[in-house]
């Protein structure tokens, strides 16, 4: 099978035909390195392609294939948001502050996957610094939804939806500080998931609330996500925050039935808390009577409202994100998009004593979610209250005004996953949340798998137009480090 032949591939589907010598990682890489010179103008997914080096990784997958050796993930083409150093590849976090920041050293989430063999396509487009989007006056636009390119992918791993959604890439890094992992993964119709804080290294990630700040896989099926977390978790020395978790193969895990488990459905999340539409409370209906036919029992679960979780969060994040950014701040203010001064700016109004109070607040909350999981093996809710909004400037006090459903997760401490649990009837996807208890990430992938399969959601892709002009790679694909102004680098590492 050529890589021409092949289209859209899962990475388990590459993966197994890599390994058979039934697909070229040379031909796989060419044909994604062309779909992304065809099809990014439309959705602005990447913001650096990596061409050259991707050439190369590709060649040296396929002599090691040749030589008989393996790698978890050789020669599969990926992406990474552009918060992960990337060793000599500029890392911007979307922002004219880092412009020309290019990295001696990769993070260490990037570091493992090139050494399982992957290919590193280029670095994504995010919302600058984590935080600040979609904003409309930056250097590089934000990305677009490939379902419809005049829609919203969510965010910040916006890039990394689009990317995915669209075929463009096989998987990519995000992360997830409310929900930056798993919006998006809703928005575009993919899967990600937001591990167990210290499962996966952060080191070498530009933070924005070291607090909530957590690093995970975004593919388009729950059993990528497997496949890759099986490489991205382990314990690192180096980073603080990294916790030894538990020895397991999350892609071995997914396998296993889910006949037996007790589904705790938190409804007052999407239909009081924060209300959602009715094709929302209807996708979740028709999931929620598929789970009794796969062995799960379901019954109604409650938890702390999800405003409480939400004032607690954003409480953190917008005093962590101000102290890292209080110096740039003071002297380069306009630098930034208009987006995050507003959003970021209002972190210096807060007191220790509040932030104090929103750590304490944030223990209780974690040991009350904790204990539901005494009497149900998984909690399950909508990811978000609808489809994809159109793409504009969000409000500014967005996370504020209306909460999101996916902040309870980070503040909880526990890890969750999204998948896409069906669509609108104008054929927008619809995610559906999956949580469990800290270290269940291969109980939340499980259930994932097997609720996408039994929702049928996988054999659907975006249509998207190969349009004449975009026949040629724009002139930043062949150098893969276009120029731009020097700027002050904050801090590049989560302590």
């Amino acid at each position: 099978m050529s890589g021409a032949e092949a289209g859209p591939l899962t990475i388990a589907e590459a993966a197994r035909l890599i390994a058979a010598r039934r697909l070229s990682p040379i031909e796989l890489t060419r044909t994604l390195l062309a779909r992304i010179a065809a099809l990014d103008p439309e959705i602005n997914a990447f913001l650096t392609v990596t061409a050259r080096k991707a050439e190369a990784e590709a060649r040296t997958a396929e002599k090691a294939l040749k030589a008989r050796k393996r790698g978890r993930l050789l020669g599969i083409p990926l992406a990474y948001k552009d918060i992960f150093a990337t060793a000599g590849v500029r890392t911007t976090a979307h922002s004219r502050l880092l412009a020309e920041n290019v990295p001696k050293e990769s993070a260490e989430s990037v570091r493992r996957l090139a050494e399982a063999g992957a290919v590193m396509l280029g670095k994504l487009a995010t919302h600058e610094f984590a935080i600040g989007g979609p904003a409309f006056d930056l250097p590089w636009p934000p990305a677009r939804n490939p379902w419809d390119p005049e829609r919203f992918t969510g965010g910040s791993s916006s890039g990394a939806g689009a990317a995915i959604a669209a075929g463009l890439a096989l998987g990519a890094l995000g992360s997830d500080t409310g929900g930056s992992i798993r919006i998006p993964a809703a928005y575009c119709g993919i899967a990600g998931i937001k591990p167990t804080p210290g499962l996966v290294s952060r080191r070498g990630v530009i933070p924005l609330a070291p607090s909530l700040d957590t690093v995970g896989p975004m593919a388009w099926t729950a059993e990528d996500c497997a496949l890759l977390l099986d490489v991205l978790a382990g314990y690192d020395p180096a980073d603080p925050a990294s916790v030894p978790g538990p020895k397991v193969s999350y892609a071995r895990a997914i396998t296993a039935p889910v006949k037996g488990l007790r589904i705790g459905l938190v409804r007052h999340f999407h239909e009081r808390d924060v209300p959602a539409g009715a094709e929302t409370l209807r996708m979740i209906a028709t999931l929620v009577r598929l789970l009794p036919k796969l062995g799960c029992r379901v019954e109604e679960a409650t938890l702390p409202s999800v405003h409480e979780y939400n004032a607690v969060g954003r409480v953190i994040i917008s005093a962590e994100a101000y102290a890292l950014h209080e110096a740039n701040l003071r002297t380069r203010l306009s630098d930034y998009s208009r987006t995050f001064r507003i959003r970021v700016l209002a972190g210096g109004l807060i007191r220790a004593a509040d932030y104090l109070a929103a750590q304490r607040q944030r223990t209780d909350l974690i040991v009350t979610t904790a204990r539901a999981f005494e009497r149900f093996d998984l909690l399950l809710t909508a990811a978000v209250p609808g489809p994809a909004p159109l793409l504009k400037e969000q409000r500014a006090d967005e996370g504020f005004a209306v909460p999101f459903l996916t902040t309870p997760a980070n503040v909880a401490a526990i890890p969750a996953a999204v998948v896409c649990g069906g669509f609108s009837a104008t054929g927008l996807p619809l995610g559906v949340q999956i949580m469990g208890p800290a270290w269940g990430d291969a109980l939340v992938l499980r259930l994932a798998h097997h609720l996408e399969r039994a929702a049928g959601t996988r054999t659907r892709r975006p249509v998207l137009a190969l349009s004449a002009r975009c026949e040629k790679p724009r002139e930043w694909l062949a150098s893969g480090v276009p120029a731009h102004s020097a700027g002050a680098v904050p801090p590049t590492g989560v302590g």
